[in-house]
């Protein structure tokens, strides 16, 4: 088969079998307890993310090159980067509610690339002079690869502020195995005791043993009942399950991890594109648009970090903070191309 025929074939295919997939998770997170369903979710996503490998090897076989020279071939490798760290990211968290935010995530990117693009934005060409280099696979793929983990991990974010319906929850690190209450002032209230199936008080937390990525037991505080303003401005309560506490730890702790994984990706990635700009245009910065919003994207999760790390911070207030930075990735990654002018810009609106 010709490659070219096979490429459009591989590029539809990944669309609808994302499309497929993000309907399973969806299905999968509203009604529980479907049989194979979790496991075929699953399944498909990694058929997705094959198809769109093979894809990308034959673009590569064809073009000469790695492909990575343009909008098109940028855009399936970001979906098959996001589908990879999908992958890990759900076997680290032993949660298909990732799945429920990264799928239709790549399905847009897969449908915008292979059916908004131009025609002439898809085909191959030459490269410039400035893309012939090893450069460009080392530089550009750790980019890319960046972008895929910071975007899972703000999904992530994003999808703790959906579960805890943007409250204040507070995840506090307890001592392994105390099992106990406390109240919003951390005053110990039952001490020794297993947490009981009752509804807890106004103004309580409770600590509930909860499971991190590498299968160690640790607790986790959370207040299960926090302040709601009604309409007349009177104050309420409205508790949480502990089910969703549960999904929430769940949530915050991966989403940490996988930005932690794309952090370092990134700085490698600028410090790469740095000595590669100094090879091609005799200038390590130049305060391009993309250059700048790269910095901009290092800094908001550096930030995240730095307080995650450094100041503790858990729950609601890092997830804005990777919230933020879920738009200013996209911002960084396909804003400055398309809008601004300057050594990354695809051109294609102005």
């Amino acid at each position: 088969m010709d490659l070219v025929v096979l490429q459009n074939w591989l590029d539809n295919i990944s669309f609808a079998v994302l499309f497929l997939t993000m309907l399973m998770y969806w299905v999968g997170a509203a009604f529980k307890g479907i049989p194979y369903l979790p496991g075929l979710s699953t399944a498909l996503m990694a058929i997705a993310n094959l198809c769109i490998a093979t894809l990308l090897i034959a673009r590569w076989l064809e073009a000469g090159y790695f492909p990575l020279s343009n909008l098109y071939e940028s855009l399936f490798f970001l979906a098959w980067g996001i589908t990879t760290v999908h992958l890990i990211a759900e076997y680290m968290s032993r949660s298909r509610l990732v799945g429920v935010v990264t799928a239709p995530v790549a399905m847009a990117i897969t449908a915008f690339a292979a059916m908004s693009l131009p025609s002439e934005m898809q085909n191959s060409a030459p490269l410039v002079p400035a893309l012939k280099s090893n450069w460009l696979m080392m530089h550009v793929s750790v980019m890319m690869l960046s972008y895929s983990a910071l975007m899972v991990g703000s999904l992530l974010a994003i999808a703790f502020l959906v579960v805890t319906r943007g409250q204040n929850i507070e995840l506090r690190g307890s001592s392994v195995g105390t099992g106990a209450y406390r109240d919003s002032s951390t005053r110990l209230k039952r001490s020794g005791q297993p947490i009981s199936n009752s509804e807890p008080s106004v103004g309580e937390s409770v600590v509930i043993p909860v499971a991190n990525g590498n299968g160690a037991a640790k607790t986790a505080v959370l207040d299960l009942v926090t302040p709601k303003t009604s309409e007349n401005g009177a104050t309420s309560t409205e508790p949480l399950t502990p089910q969703r506490l549960s999904l929430a730890e769940t949530l915050d702790n991966i989403s940490y991890r996988v930005i932690g994984l794309g952090f370092p990706l990134l700085t490698i990635g600028i410090i790469a594109g740095a000595v590669w700009a100094n090879e091609a245009w005799g200038s390590y910065w130049s305060w391009d648009p993309k250059e700048t919003w790269a910095l901009i994207t290092w800094l908001v999760f550096a930030a995240y970090l730095h307080a995650r790390i450094t100041k503790g911070w858990q729950g609601r207030k890092p997830a804005i903070l990777a919230a933020t930075g879920f738009m200013v990735v996209w911002v960084c990654y396909l804003g400055v191309n398309l809008l601004g002018k300057g050594l990354h810009s695809y051109g294609w609106f102005f």
